[in-house]
């Protein structure tokens, strides 16, 4: 339940899903927004939009399973350099 009722608004966090697996990509994010490329350069950006790091690392969470979820249905393997129009906006 989202709890945005009334005045008491304050911060969402994530509670569905597979806790263990939610932790395994936190920390794969976490990496990744230091030493991906790709990623770094989104977690940036997202930075200097003025979003808060926790925010900006969930996204960076949900843009590396997009990529996963795309390299393991097209059965390649990861590429530093993602090509220009790979379908996933970067």
């Amino acid at each position: 339940m989202w709890r945005d009722w009334g005045t008491g608004g304050g911060q969402r966090s994530i509670s569905g899903g597979r806790a263990r697996g939610r932790g395994v990509l936190y920390w794969a994010a976490l990496v990744a927004a230091r030493r991906n490329p790709v990623l770094k350069a989104f977690y940036q950006r997202l930075l200097a939009a003025g979003k808060a790091k926790k925010v900006a690392l969930v996204a960076c969470m949900r843009k590396l399973l997009t990529i996963l979820n795309q390299l393991l249905r097209t059965k390649q393997r990861w590429r530093a350099q993602a090509p220009v129009h790979s379908g996933i906006a970067t």
